[in-house]
């Protein structure tokens, strides 16, 4: 049951192994091997793995077991210097080793060197292509195979429609949410009116911030790169950002507009607003690509709701704490 566990995992060499294929111990000679070829179909038979024991010590061409005289031994007609890949390693690591030894097949051992099976011709050529058909994929922005990226692009106007507006109708629900909220703090803004005056600059910044992040976080989704591996340095890149443009901001509004409260509150949100700005970038992209949701489609438009709202809500309520 362990093997046919480990012949059964998805992108490892093991999944395009095959047993049944022609097996020889260093031992037997050429006509023992040919005679029990015979009758049999194999899945591959352009080679002939030979073992000691449970564990491949060499490989013997057909060419090389038609050419050779029939009491010839196995082991004076096999190459003991070839490709061998683990059962779990990575498909495309196991197609590049059989292509840098020049091998038309490829030998599969588990954890403990036995012999698991062999590669044929046929399922490395599909690894190739498949692999192929990934990296353009990749390289155009596309998560899951370039055929998903020539659909996307050459769709229906309708079905552009469907992936994009509902998106859109989060984002004008968004727009309302924070009209509502404007309308919440209409006291604290009436009082003081200069506090309206950097709402959208609050917002662009947050999201310009948001934005940078979410480009590179799909762009490592889509070269296989996942978010654990770069949350560490952007949250770190955006706390850092956050800082420094509120530093920059405090003198500058305070000497425009000489209300150190106002400026002090502008630094404050800034400084928030843009950190939880890479958090949600973050987020929602890998959440998306969780639930098999293409991010290019639907996180830019709700991120930027979801940033909006936040910074909206973080500098008013930020604002009516400070300024009287």
């Amino acid at each position: 049951m362990g093997s046919d566990r480990l012949l059964q995992t998805v992108g490892t060499a093991a999944a395009h192994a095959s047993l049944n294929v022609p097996v020889a111990g260093v031992d037997d000679t050429v006509g023992e091997v040919l005679a029990r070829m015979r009758g049999p179909r194999y899945v591959e038979a352009g080679i002939v793995a030979v073992c000691t024991g449970r564990k491949p010590t060499g490989v013997v061409t057909i060419e090389s077991l038609l050419a050779a005289d029939d009491s010839a031994r196995m082991s004076s007609l096999m190459d003991a210097d070839f490709p061998v890949v683990a059962g779990q390693q990575d498909q495309e690591r196991a197609l590049w080793k059989a292509l840098h030894h020049d091998e038309s097949a490829l030998v599969v051992v588990d954890a403990a060197g036995n012999f698991q099976g062999v590669i044929p011709p046929h399922r490395l050529l599909a690894v190739l292509l498949e692999e192929h058909d990934e990296d353009v994929a990749r390289l155009s922005g596309y998560l899951k195979s370039a055929a998903g990226a020539r659909t996307a692009s050459t769709e229906s106007v309708g079905r552009r429609l469907w992936h994009r507006l509902p998106w859109l109708m989060v984002g004008l629900l968004g727009a309302m949410v924070s009209a509502g909220l404007m309308d919440a703090f209409q006291a604290q803004l009436e009082r003081q009116v200069l506090v309206a005056f950097f709402i959208p600059g609050i917002v662009y910044l947050a999201d310009a911030v948001g934005t940078q992040t979410e480009a590179v976080v799909i762009r490592g989704l889509s070269v296989g790169i996942g978010v654990e591996r770069i949350v560490t340095r952007e949250i770190m890149t955006g706390l850092t950002i956050g800082v420094l443009i509120a530093l920059m901001s405090y003198p500058v509004t305070l000497l425009m507009w000489h209300q150190s409260q106002v400026s002090a509150a502008v630094s404050l949100s800034l400084f928030a607003a843009c950190s939880v700005a890479v958090i949600v970038a973050m987020a929602l992209p890998w959440a998306m690509s969780k639930f098999g949701v293409d991010p290019a489609f639907g996180s830019g438009p709700l991120a930027t709701v979801v940033q909006d709202l936040l910074s909206i809500l973080v500098y008013l309520t930020v604002s009516t704490a400070l300024v009287g």
